[in-house]
């Protein structure tokens, strides 16, 4: 019997004049991962400690560890504030509250772990969590709050943060799209009990893949170290084994070799040790990333609304008060009486050479997965993140000045819109 096999249509990448995305890599960059590939210590070693004690020096935590991607450091998250060593963990049938402005894997490891989704709607100002909606939708089964601070902006986390101390709730800041940004002098990421980050190839800083997770906790970090690591409480010879848990267990299970001790549930979530020196070597020069990006986004905005063709067409997302932003995109929001054009305008950009996406993916509800999972058994609206969907979309904000012919591009591509029927 001849085995029928399916053809699967391969998507060549269309070649873009403005990309989203652009190398980011730099020689040094490219040097630092060819010298760990000479060292034959490809996986973690002495370069992810280094980074990791860099990166939680720069923005003020305790500690911090390095994971394979942002989606990794979510789920070391939620599987740590559920586990049982913990002193204040949840237990599977908790609640969660989580922007319904999300990425799959902001929210997939809290309902893997058990817990039941409560979506809160989106401020329009901010394209972050609606802290009004959120005070409405906690009850006495919520354990945690989850947020996404997007492309760069935030909501009031202070406001927040005193929300959730006030009643016990676990606080996770999903901050993998904005990494730099600051809140009154203090770094989104550290307000909440844990703050996880990610190195994909078009965030702050990039190592291809990546992520990072911080905490101040001790406990926490011990938790941390040993699900990235498959329950191994021993590490490697590159973290210390000097721990007061460590010297417990080791002598408690004397009959086991203290080097592999396996204390806890795990994964396998270790980075390797090219992508620790890539994003250590980037990282070192994040605010200057993060003044280009700011740069370029001022010169595009400016660019339209200074132009003769500007009748608010477009709305621009402002950072929030007190915000230093360190901005990964360019979120859009066109005006509403376009509501029913945005297919043939993203058409127009794409056929013009501007690569576009939306803005994280939409409204989550929508999708086929939450339909699937049954993720919004009341079949809630959410008009804001509906009507962010309906009319918003993302355009690349690049590490290099952006140039003349390019801001030409986009002013004359974005104001064919209003030739759009």
């Amino acid at each position: 019997m001849k085995q029928k096999i399916s053809k699967i249509n391969i998507l060549i990448k269309k070649k873009y004049k403005y990309e989203l995305l652009e190398n980011g890599f730099n020689s040094k960059d490219i040097s630092a991962g060819k010298k760990v590939l000479n060292s034959k210590r490809i996986t973690m070693a002495q370069n992810t400690r280094n980074f990791e004690n860099a990166f939680a020096k720069k923005l003020g935590a305790k500690y911090a560890l390095m994971v394979n991607s942002g989606s990794s450091a979510n789920l070391l998250a939620a599987f740590a504030s559920g586990n049982p060593l913990r002193k204040n963990h949840y237990k599977a049938g908790d609640e969660v509250i989580i922007p319904v402005l999300c990425w799959p894997t902001s929210l997939w490891p809290f309902v893997q772990f058990g817990l039941k989704p409560v979506f809160v709607d989106i401020d329009l100002n901010t394209l972050n969590i609606s802290i009004n909606d959120l005070v409405k939708k906690i009850t006495n089964k919520t354990r945690a709050i989850v947020l996404v601070n997007v492309l760069g902006n935030c909501s009031d986390l202070h406001k927040i943060k005193s929300i959730a101390k006030k009643r016990k709730i676990i606080l996770i800041e999903d901050n993998c799209e904005s990494l730099g940004s600051k809140l009154k002098n203090k770094y989104l990421g550290t307000f909440g009990d844990f703050g996880t980050f990610s190195f994909y190839y078009s965030h702050q800083i990039t190592s291809g893949e990546g992520g990072m997770i911080i905490c101040n906790n001790d406990k926490d970090y011990e938790i941390l170290f040993s699900l990235r690591s498959h329950g191994w409480f021993g590490g490697t010879r590159f973290y210390s084994r000097k721990s007061t848990t460590y010297n417990k267990l080791a002598k408690k299970y004397s009959n086991l070799d203290p080097r592999y001790i396996f204390s806890n549930t795990g994964f396998n979530l270790r980075p390797t040790d090219i992508q620790a020196a890539i994003a250590h070597n980037q990282f070192k020069r994040l605010e200057n990333l993060k003044k280009i990006r700011d740069k370029n986004r001022n010169l595009i905005i400016n660019k339209l609304i200074n132009s003769i063709h500007w009748k608010d067409q477009f709305k621009f997302i402002e950072p929030v008060k007190n915000l230093d932003p360190s901005w990964m995109g360019l979120p859009i929001l066109l005006d509403k009486k376009y509501l029913n054009k945005k297919k043939k305008f993203i058409d127009i950009l794409d056929n013009s050479g501007i690569e576009t996406r939306p803005i994280i993916s939409g409204s989550f509800i929508n999708h086929p997965a939450s339909k699937l999972f049954n993720l919004n058994p009341k079949n809630l609206k959410f008009a804001v993140a509906q009507h962010i969907q309906d009319l918003g979309f993302l355009i690349g904000l690049h590490t290099k000045k952006i140039s003349t012919k390019n801001l030409k591009l986009i002013h004359d591509t974005f104001f064919k819109i209003n030739s759009i029927n």
